[in-house]
């Protein structure tokens, strides 16, 4: 198995959802980031960059899964993960176990992604798919458990047009999914490239994007 490697905004926060302190038994945080974009040097990865160095500064523990770097078969319904109500359990042998272990021992999970069509990208999609089936033990002849129950998950996202029209979409599919899965929305964080011949970055987004990841750490703490 291959490693893991490790304009206008709008920043949505549910500041009411918080994990229990108890159950990490410490004042640390383990975040892992589900990293979505093809692109090494892209608009996410140069907002991630404050994000991960904000929640570091905080004192989490940090992890990039770059996922296009990585074999996520798409899930074919087989149903075989449904048989073993403590593990992961899929049939198919690709990275996705892998990441179903960094996923399970975190306390929060990060979707970091472009918005191409309106949604996140064909892997995210694809391990999303997966992951719904493995951790959720719903699906076989007697309903189990959900094994990430209570689980911290939030959105840092990028996108062409405004957020408000450009990731809204996936943002309330990832309000149902946590709804569903038994997990917490904690909040998004999206902004807007202006065109092609502009740069990305600048000091008014990395300022927004540094105070999203303050209010995840208090969340989660």
């Amino acid at each position: 198995m291959r490693p893991l490697i490790d304009g206008p905004s709008r920043s949505r926060y549910d500041g009411t959802n918080k994990i229990d302190r108890q159950r990490r038994g410490s004042d640390s945080m383990k975040v892992c980031i589900l990293m979505g974009s093809p692109r090494k040097q892209g608009n996410t990865n140069a907002l991630l960059g404050p994000f991960r160095q904000e929640l570091e500064g905080l004192g989490a523990e940090t992890e990039t899964v770059w996922l296009h770097a990585l074999e996520i078969r798409p899930c074919t319904a087989c149903r075989a993960c449904q048989r073993d109500w403590t593990a992961f359990g899929c049939a198919q042998r690709d990275d996705v176990p892998t990441i179903f272990d960094k996923v399970l021992a975190c306390d929060l999970i990060v979707l970091a992604t472009p918005i191409y069509s309106w949604y996140c990208t064909p892997p995210m999609k694809a391990l999303l798919d997966r992951l719904v089936y493995g951790m959720d033990k719903y699906y076989g002849a007697e309903k189990g458990p959900a094994l990430w129950a209570g689980k911290a998950l939030a959105l840092l996202l990028t996108c062409g047009y405004r957020p408000e029209r450009g990731c809204d979409l996936f943002e309330e599919g990832m309000r149902r999914y946590c709804k569903h899965a038994q997990l917490r929305f904690l909040g998004s964080h999206a902004e807007r490239h202006l065109g092609y011949d502009v740069p990305f970055m600048d000091a008014e987004k990395e300022a927004r994007t540094r105070a999203f990841a303050r209010e995840l750490w208090d969340a989660v703490h």
